[in-house]
């Protein structure tokens, strides 16, 4: 495998993977905006710019575009987060320019007609009325506002249907002038890939533009709190989140593996004890979200009202427990999982691609797999209870409950279990 990367006069990055025995490429445009760049009335809009690329350009409309990837037997798509938008694609080899002429075209030329954007501003409605049906992805939205209130971070990346209906062009175009800028960008390709037509792929499409400072988002600060749902459903929906290790932060691997080891499989500790020992859910694990500034550890479960209060008590049970007891094979069962995720990760150009842009996008170079193993292999059993002690001990955690709840035990009571 071989890694190569330049950065153009005006900060534009390129870097690529060569893997040899592919005939394809994932390609695509990493932009360091996100969900968190946006104020309050702006809320939503990153979202909303990523569906709009696709809507029409100066040279193709909503059709060509798809159909120019998808005529090659390709794939196109993007996504939006917190932190990061991307455009992207997988194609064959040999059609490397043609993919990165609809990447560009999209990221760079994009027209907000109006007609589209009424289009649009409906299918997102539809996206946001879908999220609010389905309880095991609205409870996360509500957690997040319930751990970082009145933040951006905190905020739903969607955005609300009151801002999505008034969003006019305007306002598009502004967060992009804004926001777009060559050096927070990063083109990234993995697999059957020339790194020298790649630079002057990327050369003759971003050189030209004018390098631009900046806007810092606002800091993200986990506050908690408690949010609660009552709703006749056949679940009760429970979630769970603590304060925990942001992604540059040095416990980063030491969370991570804490959290497989607590919730990361058939064989953790939370499902053992809470679905195969006690048949409280059919569904439990706990999950890390690491930010540049933040971080949280968080439980999610489902279960009936009848068996929510036992749920949430023994979950909290387990993580007091775990300052003590979580062990040797705990430890070691969680990091062979972690790094065999990552290992085979690495068989998949998308994979690659995602990881190349991230680790240039967060710490403004390319990590070496072997950096990553070795701070694997570092977390020691003292480390992982530190990390457990730190969480829970002086804990102000968020709890978001959705469903028939009312037999569900307080944040407050919650806590002083927790502290007990």
């Amino acid at each position: 495998m071989t890694i190569r990367s330049q950065t153009l006069s005006n900060g534009f990055t390129i870097v690529s993977e060569f893997m040899p025995n592919l005939k394809t490429v994932t390609m695509g445009i990493w932009i360091k905006v996100g969900g968190r760049h946006e104020t309050r009335e702006q809320n939503g809009i990153a979202h909303f710019l990523e569906h709009m690329a696709f809507k029409g350009t100066n040279n193709r409309t909503s059709l060509q575009i798809v159909e120019a990837i998808e005529n090659v037997g390709g794939y196109i798509n993007a996504y939006t987060s917190r932190e990061i938008t991307n455009f992207y694609c997988r194609l064959l080899s040999e059609d490397i320019s043609l993919g990165m002429d609809v990447i560009s075209d999209i990221v760079l030329n994009s027209t907000i007609e109006q007609n589209e954007l009424e289009i649009e501003r409906g299918v997102i409605l539809q996206e946001i009325g879908q999220c609010n049906d389905t309880p095991d992805d609205i409870i996360f939205e509500w957690l997040q506002e319930t751990a970082y209130p009145d933040q951006p971070y905190g905020r739903s990346i969607l955005g609300s249907a009151t801002n999505i209906k008034k969003f006019m062009k305007a306002d598009l175009v502004n967060f992009t002038q804004n926001n777009y800028s060559p050096n927070s960008m990063i083109l990234c390709a993995a697999g059957d890939i020339n790194h020298d037509h790649l630079v002057s792929i990327g050369e003759k499409y971003f050189s030209k533009l004018i390098k631009k400072d900046l806007i810092e988002p606002a800091p993200a600060i986990f506050v908690g709190g408690e949010r609660r749902v009552n709703k006749d459903l056949e679940q009760a929906h429970f979630a769970l989140s603590f304060a925990s290790a942001a992604i540059k932060d040095k416990d980063i691997f030491v969370s991570q593996i804490f959290s497989v080891a607590m919730g990361g499989g058939m064989s953790s500790r939370l499902f053992q004890e809470i679905r195969e020992k006690r048949g409280l859910c059919y569904s439990i694990f706990s999950t890390i979200d690491a930010g540049t500034d933040t971080g949280n550890f968080t439980i999610y479960a489902g279960t009936s009202q009848e068996k929510l209060a036992e749920l949430a008590n023994v979950i909290v049970d387990e993580l007091r427990r775990s300052i003590q007891t979580i062990s040797q094979n705990d430890l070691d069962k969680a990091r062979a999982q972690i790094k065999a995720g990552i290992l085979m990760g690495l068989e998949s150009s998308s994979n690659r691609c995602e990881r190349l842009a991230r680790s240039l996008a967060v710490w403004g170079r390319i990590i070496p797999l072997s950096e990553t193993i070795e701070k694997i292999n570092q977390v020691s059993l003292s480390d992982l209870r530190r990390f457990a002690e730190k969480t829970f001990s002086k804990a102000q955690p968020a709890l978001a409950l959705y469903g028939p709840i009312k037999k569900a035990p307080s944040l407050p009571k919650l806590v002083t279990r927790l502290m007990s």
